[in-house]
């Protein structure tokens, strides 16, 4: 693969910003609704340092995109969120989860919009603030999409546990530790399975391809950038 300092740069800047916003937001809204964890931690900050995970932020997405994966993905350092401390316990997770992926969706709408501003970007800088503004747009909607699929610990996941009733909402948070093996075995090893059998079990990163679609051209339709 040939990746040059150019698509570095592009690709870095607001990748680190899409998570470091997204983890922030969290930390945030969790200070706001009552638990201070996070903001005690020092975990509420624009500071990407403290928020990336060396494995999820670094080397898994690498080896995935070097693997050639089906679908690309990572992950930060979560932010620490004693929900006991929260005013309303249940309802005040969905809050704090939907932060996360309500600020990515804020980022790439921004971004978005800041297109209209690029004829007064003087002509040498023009292309570089153009892709990083494209791909600030696309990393948000794919953060925010692939958050929301309701398995703990992803964001998606605890609004479900949140909103659920107990019978529901208490098995589905049982699955918390097992999460990303899950979300592994559904992204990556059933794929790898379905082309040794012949067969196309990618179907979780269909649904998310194509929920990601619509709400590009959504936001490209309020925006005014179709």
């Amino acid at each position: 693969m040939n990746i040059s300092l150019y698509d570095i740069s592009v690709w870095v800047l607001p990748l680190v910003i899409a998570i470091t916003f997204h983890e922030a937001a969290h930390g945030f809204v969790a200070h706001r609704l009552g638990d201070n964890t996070a903001w005690q931690l020092g975990r509420v900050s624009f500071n990407p340092l403290k928020h990336i995970d060396p494995f999820g932020t670094l080397i898994l997405p690498a080896v995935l995109l070097l693997g050639h994966s089906p679908f690309l993905f990572g992950y930060a350092k979560p932010v620490p969120v004693n929900f006991r401390n929260l005013n309303h316990p249940r309802l005040d997770m969905v809050w704090v989860a939907l932060a996360g992926p309500l600020t990515n969706i804020i980022l790439a709408t921004a971004a978005a919009l800041a297109f209209h501003a690029l004829p007064f970007v003087p002509a040498d800088a023009a292309r570089w603030t153009a892709d990083n503004l494209k791909n600030a747009f696309l990393i948000n909607i794919v953060l925010a999409i692939f958050n929301m699929m309701p398995i703990p610990p992803l964001d998606g996941g605890r609004v479900a546990v949140g909103l659920l009733p107990r019978p529901l909402a208490l098995p589905l948070a049982r699955l918390e530790p097992y999460g990303m093996l899950i979300l592994i075995g559904l992204l990556i090893l059933l794929p790898m399975l379905g082309s040794r059998l012949g067969l196309n079990l990618d179907v979780i990163s269909t649904i998310l391809r194509t929920l990601t679609g619509y709400v590009i051209q959504a936001l490209l339709l309020i925006t005014g950038n179709t």
